[in-house]
């Protein structure tokens, strides 16, 4: 599923549960432990997001969007990222919702957030190769830019078929990426570009000129050394409950061991033809389980268990949230929402256990229109109703900032002279059917106050210190409210439902 940056934003105003620097620690070491326990070549294949991972930081407080991309960047002298790309994912021009832009320009994107931190990009590989013509037109921009780009070909019957997999008609008709570093992180702008195709052959390549290599996989969630329901695995489920992700205990891993060990299904489905292909190269697996494959220390880093669950129980109901709204507009299914429910159900919770869903209840109730409340960071509830001059985003956004800069509810922030030049501007200029503020305008309005009136500039001010709200809404917002209060740092919800009754909605 869509990270939820742009619709949820992330949490910092909670309690902390884990420890950020601990886990750069733990994790940079045992990434170099296994670099060693292979002989100084180790092919990492990085699931899930190398930076703006904002799940993380919403079901770990604590830990910051940013944080395995630091952690990588204490290893950057040790390593260098090999992208990864589907050509037919090029072809077919798919993109990353979240942040609405093609994979091939995510890819640009990565290279550049790599670089930024001094991290070496070493190749872009096209996988799944057959000719697409957008691929060559990418790869030769690629090229232009003094990137190396290799080619990965389709494989029949992968991952089945192992005797042809590991063979010159198989992974050996694949490009051979050179690298340089004793760490290679393989990464890709989404599923399925095939990551841990390209470690294996690579694996192949390396074996067959004598060179010895390994392969390991980081993936954070679901968390190995945690409960099978804890809430931050359970969380995980409802956060890939469009790809029926289903965490289970890893059996391989109990036989091996006699220990209890979280792993998903599809990790633990593919592990025996993983086990023969690296057999086959081999002569041998190093692996007895799919967690042994992992260096995950990420559990090692919790400090305060309850503030973990805490956080993750609001993470479910926030994507229990997300998805039945998705599913108003046509972008989720109803089995999705059903297993989210499911989940909730496993954790003890409800929608309710939201603290700011009762009080927009309440405000919608009494004035018969649409209604948002947002928790601030200190735990206070504020409020907002619909009005002609506001939307019920904005009356919150406004209310919160009052609060947070102990300004009295009677003050009037922004003077009618600016209200109403804007209302005219939208509805005789732009074609607005609806006169009332946005959140976006409502800034830019108390922006300009501010100039004149030290009651607007100090709220102006105070505008930083609603990272970490939490806020819901009785109908679900525009996307300009939506993806302003998200840069704001507020956590937005919705009921699942539209203001007016209508087909198309924008």
């Amino acid at each position: 599923m869509d990270d939820l940056k742009n619709d949820l934003g992330y949490a910092l105003g909670h309690k902390q549960g884990f420890s950020n620097e601990r886990y750069i620690e733990l994790q940079s070491q045992k990434i170099r432990d296994r670099i060693e326990a292979f002989g100084g070549k180790l092919y990492m294949e990085f699931g899930g997001k190398l930076f703006d991972d904002y799940h993380a930081s919403r079901v770990l407080p604590g830990f910051m969007p940013d944080s395995k991309l630091k952690m990588l960047s204490a290893l950057k002298d040790q390593a260098e990222i090999v992208i990864t790309i589907n050509a037919a994912d090029i072809e077919n021009n798919k993109y990353r919702g979240d942040i609405g832009i093609s994979y091939d320009k995510e890819v640009l994107r990565l290279i550049d957030c790599f670089r930024a931190v001094g991290l070496q990009v070493g190749s872009v590989v096209l996988t799944r190769y057959a000719g697409q013509h957008a691929a060559d037109r990418f790869a030769k921009t690629l090229s232009e830019l003094g990137i190396k780009v290799y080619r990965h070909y389709p494989i029949n019957n992968y991952p089945s078929d192992v005797n042809h997999i590991v063979s010159d008609d198989g992974f050996g008709r694949n490009d051979y990426i050179e690298t340089t570093r004793s760490l290679v992180i393989v990464t890709a702008p989404g599923p399925g570009s095939g990551k841990m195709a390209t470690c294996l052959s690579q694996l192949y390549h390396e074996h067959k000129r004598g060179q010895r290599a390994g392969y390991a996989k980081f993936e954070t969630f679901p968390i190995w050394n945690l409960p099978l329901k804890h809430p931050v695995n359970l969380a995980y489920e409802a956060a890939t409950a469009d790809l029926a992700d289903v965490n289970m205990i890893d059996p391989y891993h109990l036989e091996a061991y006699g220990q209890i060990a979280v792993n998903y299904n599809r990790d633990i489905e593919i592990f025996r033809v993983l086990e023969a292909i690296m057999t086959r190269i081999f002569g041998g697996c190093p692996y007895k389980s799919p967690t042994d494959m992992g260096v995950n220390m990420v559990g090692d880093a919790i400090f305060d268990d309850e503030a973990v669950r805490e956080a993750s129980r609001q993470e479910i109901i926030r994507r229990y949230y997300k998805t039945a709204c998705d599913r108003c507009r046509g972008k989720a299914e109803l089995a999705e929402i059903q297993k989210i429910e499911l989940l909730m159900e496993e954790a003890g919770i409800k929608t309710t256990d939201r603290r700011a869903v009762l009080p927009s209840y309440a405000v919608e109730e009494r004035t018969g229109g649409p209604a948002v409340a947002i928790e601030l960071p200190d735990g206070h509830v504020v409020t907002g109703k619909t009005t002609d001059l506001l939307g019920a985003s904005s009356a919150a956004l406004l209310n919160a900032l009052k609060y947070m800069a102990n300004i009295a509810d009677e003050a009037m922030l922004i003077s009618p002279e600016v209200i109403a030049p804007i209302m005219k501007l939208k509805t005789q200029h732009l074609g607005s059917k609806n006169p009332r503020m946005h959140t976006d305008e409502l800034l830019v309005a108390l922006s300009i106050c501010a100039v004149q009136d030290s009651y607007a500039a100090r709220a102006m001010d105070a505008i930083s210190k609603l990272r970490g709200s939490e806020a819901h809404s009785t109908v679900i917002l525009a996307h300009a409210d939506e993806k302003i209060l998200a840069k704001l740092g507020i956590s937005v919800t919705s009921e699942p439902r539209f203001e007016e009754k209508k087909l198309y909605h924008n």
